[in-house]
This record gives structure tokens, C-alpha cells and sequence, in this order.
């Protein structure tokens, strides 16, 4: 067997569009070649199919945990409502933005409307990417 270069594990609409490319693999072989497995000191791939499986679940946007563990912790869920600070400031959680696979540094364009609010994502050389997002009151 070939020793292949050890690629990042796919996630979001990408994992999703490559499992879908694989059909005719085994869940095992679709797991590797979407990056997840390691390679142990002696050379053995090891495929992690429980983290394969939770990347598929919150690519498809699927909520399991429905409440905080034994030890109270888990975060909070996306309510999908969000409330103007005392400050002013409009707060949009990492729930929401784990949800659209936004990374540090993303940027997006404001444009205000009289009950609305669109933000349009922006990759690094100012052209717009993507569909608008848009929250009304």
C-alpha cells in the first residue's frame, strides 16, 4: 500500500459533498479518506470512526445534546433570537458560527435595511463569496 500524505479532516459541506462522492465505500474507507485516522509510531492506520460520525452529525446540523451533561456543562443551544446589549452591541454566538463553518478573521459586509440587517461574506480579496444572510426585526 502506497503511504499517503495525511490530510485535514473534512468538515461541513465539504465532508458532506465527499461521503456522498464515496457511496460505493466502505464507512471505514470513507472515514480515511475524508482525514479521519492516524498513523501510530509503527506505521498502522487507524481510522476514528467516532469523531468521522460526530463530523458527519453536526454537518448535517443535527442537535443530540439537548441539554447540559451530569457535570452542567455543554454550552447553550442556538435559540435563533438574539437581544441588543445594554452597550448596543449585537452579539452573534459561536453556536451560530460553528454551525456555518466561520473562522477567525472572516470578514462580511454590513448593509442596513429599515427592519434587517444582511451580512455578506467577503474572502480575502474583497469579492463577495457566497449567499447574504440576513436577520430581520
Amino acid at each position: 500500500m502506497a503511504k499517503q500524505k495525511k490530510i485535514e479532516p473534512l468538515v461541513g459541506e465539504e465532508l458532506l459533498k465527499k461521503v456522498k462522492e464515496l457511496e460505493n465505500l466502505s464507512k471505514e474507507e470513507k472515514a480515511k479518506e475524508c482525514g479521519y485516522y492516524t498513523v501510530t509510531k509503527n506505521g498502522i492506520e487507524r481510522v476514528n470512526m467516532m469523531k468521522f460520525l460526530n463530523a458527519l452529525i453536526d454537518a448535517e446540523g443535527i442537535q443530540l445534546d439537548t441539554s447540559a451533561g451530569a457535570n452542567g456543562r455543554g454550552g447553550r443551544s442556538a435559540s435563533y433570537r438574539i437581544s441588543v446589549q445594554s452597550n448596543g452591541n449585537l452579539l452573534i454566538g459561536s453556536a451560530y458560527t460553528k454551525q456555518m463553518n466561520l473562522k477567525p478573521g472572516d470578514e462580511f459586509i454590513i448593509t442596513l435595511g429599515k427592519k434587517h440587517i444582511r451580512l455578506r461574506q467577503v474572502d480575502s480579496d474583497d469579492s463577495e463569496v457566497g449567499e447574504a444572510m440576513e436577520a430581520t426585526a
